[in-house]
């Protein structure tokens, strides 16, 4: 079985920064060879923000691009990938979601998710 768990969400104030995570665990996680963030902000439908391979290839929505970073580790027992989040605005504010999934020639996410992580931007 495949377990998500995010973490590093919380409150932070406009232009400031937080760090999200996520670790992949369960015997078959190395079928999949990618990661991504999504997010759903109030009212909207779920949304990818930033995806990566694990050959290090990356994809950003144009909402996060210039301001996010997405990485990813990986060991013999689990993939961890991270979210760097700069320059933070109000409309970022959502609940984020961690998923695994192939890339080919684009991030395609599998149906396996993480509880999600409240990132809540105010003043």
């Amino acid at each position: 079985q495949v377990q998500l768990v995010e973490s590093g969400g919380g409150l932070v104030q406009p232009g400031g920064s937080l760090s999200l995570s996520c670790v992949a665990s369960g015997w078959d996680i190395f079928r999949f060879n990618a990661m991504g963030w999504y997010r759903q902000c109030p009212g909207k439908e779920r949304e990818l923000v930033a995806a990566i391979s694990t050959g290090g290839t990356t994809n950003y929505a144009d909402s996060g691009k210039g301001r996010f970073t997405i990485s990813i580790s990986r060991d013999s027992a689990k993939n961890t990938v991270y979210l760097q989040m700069n320059s933070l605005k109000p409309e970022d504010t959502a609940v984020y979601y961690c998923n695994l999934g192939r890339w080919s020639t684009y991030y395609e996410g599998m149906n396996y998710w993480g509880k999600g992580t409240l990132v809540t931007v105010s003043s």
